[in-house]
């Protein structure tokens, strides 16, 4: 008995540490890739209208994406994945649950953005393949990699910005990107008055 309660067993030890760790500890250690956004002001793709400043970053390179998806590039299957961030510097909240964001070419073609949970179900462009025919009887079938949790994760979901505060979040797009274009944002309103903020159109570079 003097053993037992001196020393523990390892296993139970491991049991009674895990009961008094906070309920999120595993969640945030799971968390490794965790995004961390540019600062706004220092964000050349931006535009302030009556106190609220947005910019916003396509990001269609390799190296910018794999800061916020990792391994995965989106722009290689598909989609366009635009960040988008929003600063309030008025003396009141804006909804933003009434946003509206397009991606519109240099020929003013617009592109409605892909709700999130959608991505997953874009079918990439086709590539060539070089090998001949498949062997039967081998499943070449992939994971999908526009499962990747990231993608819903790290999508723009912020719906009121209190006065003072920013949100950010990634808008996703199935085209390709074009010099000359530009994201248009509406939809922004003022919650204490109902009246919708004035467009923006951001110029993309």
């Amino acid at each position: 008995m003097t053993f037992v309660r001196k020393s523990l067993p390892p296993i139970l030890s491991l049991a009674l540490c895990l009961a008094v760790l906070p309920f999120d500890a595993a969640a945030v250690d799971r968390d490794k890739t965790k995004f961390t956004p540019p600062e706004l002001d220092t964000v050349q793709t931006k535009l302030t209208v009556g106190g609220v400043t947005i910019a916003a970053i396509p990001y269609e390179r390799e190296s910018m994406a794999s800061t916020a998806f990792g391994k995965i590039n989106l722009y290689e299957h598909g989609i366009l994945p635009i960040l988008v961030i929003i600063r309030n510097d008025t003396k009141g909240a804006v909804r933003l649950d009434r946003i509206s964001v397009e991606y519109h070419d240099k020929d003013r073609r617009a592109v409605t953005a892909t709700p999130a949970s959608d991505v997953q179900y874009v079918e990439a462009p086709k590539r060539p393949t070089f090998g001949g025919p498949q062997i039967p009887g081998i499943n070449r079938k992939k994971k999908n990699p526009l499962a990747s949790p990231e993608i819903e994760t790290r999508a723009f979901t912020a719906k009121m910005l209190p006065p003072g505060d920013s949100a950010h979040g990634f808008f996703y797009f199935r085209t390709g990107h074009r010099s000359g274009s530009s994201l248009y944002v509406t939809g922004l309103v003022e919650a204490s008055t109902g009246k919708e903020l004035f467009y923006f159109e951001i110029p993309l570079d």
